[in-house]
């Protein structure tokens, strides 16, 4: 799993601001599913993660908005964790999901590719391999803007935990 980045949309009255409880959301995949009564109740992201939030941050440019596009991807509450090497664990609020869910409805891919993609093209072969890299960037937005649409629908908060 290294590498990846996982969003799980918990009930807002069940997140605790522990890290152990927020890494079992994680580890334990029964107390977990107990929580995501739907597929959009947890989304991973490929290694890609990092450069999905520059098409986010470059959404300042395109889109009238504002600040939450530096949410969607690596945005939250940082929770304080035991261990240097563990993974970062982040908490949205519900009220934060529902600002990214407005944000990422309200959005043009193509806006946000045509102003991220000059950064993002040369890392992943250039415009020869245009086609299959926005692509990927325009799947893993079509899956964020469900998993966020689907959270702030049922009021639920969100745990990220992002991997190296």
């Amino acid at each position: 799993m290294s590498g990846n980045l996982h969003l799980h949309a918990v009930p807002s009255s069940a997140l605790r601001n522990s890290g152990t409880w927020l890494e079992r959301q994680f580890l334990d995949h029964a107390v977990a599913e107990r929580y995501r009564p739907s597929r959009y109740r947890a989304q991973v992201l490929d290694e890609r993660y990092r450069d999905q939030e520059r098409i986010y941050i470059s959404a300042r440019s395109c889109c009238a908005e504002g600040l939450p596009e530096t949410h969607v991807v690596l945005g939250g509450r940082q929770v304080a964790r035991s261990g240097r090497n563990t993974p970062r664990l982040l908490v949205l609020t519900a009220g934060q999901a529902r600002h990214v869910a407005r944000f990422l409805s309200a959005t043009d891919f193509p806006a946000l590719w045509a102003s991220a993609r000059g950064e993002l093209l040369p890392r992943y072969g250039g415009t020869a391999a245009e086609p299959e890299t926005r692509e990927a960037f325009a799947g893993a937005h079509k899956a964020l803007r469900a998993f966020y649409t689907q959270t702030a629908e049922e009021g639920y908060a969100v745990v990220k935990r992002l991997s190296a």
